[in-house]
């Protein structure tokens, strides 16, 4: 069965990267369900992530000055550190921020996650009370209620998934703005620095997932031999 299964899996057409953006669309009807679990959860989770996605530039910012301000003083004759002090209790209330925001978005993410699965648990039991005796002795139709179920445990890893890669571009967004105003040629290094990233949980994403779904049916036939033993 293991070998099938893993033939099966071999022989699986490679989705094509038009395929890959068009599975994107599915993303609008999976977060108007998020919003609809818990608007309040939804917006405070999207909040925390904005402000912490603009934190590494304000902390590179006051690092900065505080550079500039210890070069200025090592030149001077009269030595004044009250403006370095000042910058360094900057740095560290951001770094509390920072701190505090991913044990936030951590919380927002699990409560919201746990929401969203018990309220898609809930209208897959409704759905599958409606449906007849004769549609679940269907193998087809009884994979894809399988994978439906689990999904919605799935699902609350993809949110969180999306929700911090957007963070992430925006965070990319504003250090492309400050390397714009220092040194316009470092866009360049930060393209180059993100594509294997990109690349690799691109790849990776679609495999595992092409691999979860071609076991289905295996893990149908054993859950079978399980309950005859």
């Amino acid at each position: 069965m293991a070998t099938r299964g893993a033939r099966n899996f071999r022989n699986k057409e490679k989705l094509s990267f038009k395929k890959s953006f068009a599975a994107w669309a599915y993303l609008v009807p999976f977060f108007k369900m998020v919003w609809k679990t818990s608007p309040s959860l939804t917006l405070a989770n999207i909040i925390s992530r904005l402000v912490k996605a603009a934190l590494p530039l304000a902390m590179l910012y006051v690092g900065k000055l505080i550079i500039d301000e210890v070069i200025l003083q090592v030149a001077a004759e009269v030595k004044d550190y009250s403006l370095i002090w000042k910058y360094l209790i900057i740095e560290f209330i951001l770094a509390l921020v920072s701190d505090s925001l991913n044990r936030l978005i951590t919380l927002f993410d699990a409560l919201l996650g746990d929401l969203f699965s018990n309220k898609s648990s809930e209208q897959l039991i409704e759905k599958a009370a409606s449906l007849d005796l004769a549609q679940f002795e269907d193998p087809g139709f009884y994979d894809k209620l399988e994978r439906a179920r689990r999904q919605t445990t799935g699902r609350v890893v993809l949110m969180s998934q999306v929700f911090s890669q957007v963070q992430d571009i925006i965070t990319v967004f504003f250090l492309a703005i400050g390397l714009v105003v220092f040194e316009p040629w470092l866009i360049l290094l930060l393209i180059i620095a993100i594509l294997p990233s990109f690349l690799n949980e691109s790849y990776f994403s679609q495999t595992g997932y092409s691999l979860v779904r071609s076991w289905t049916p295996q893990r149908r036939e054993l859950d079978y031999l399980r309950y005859i033993g």
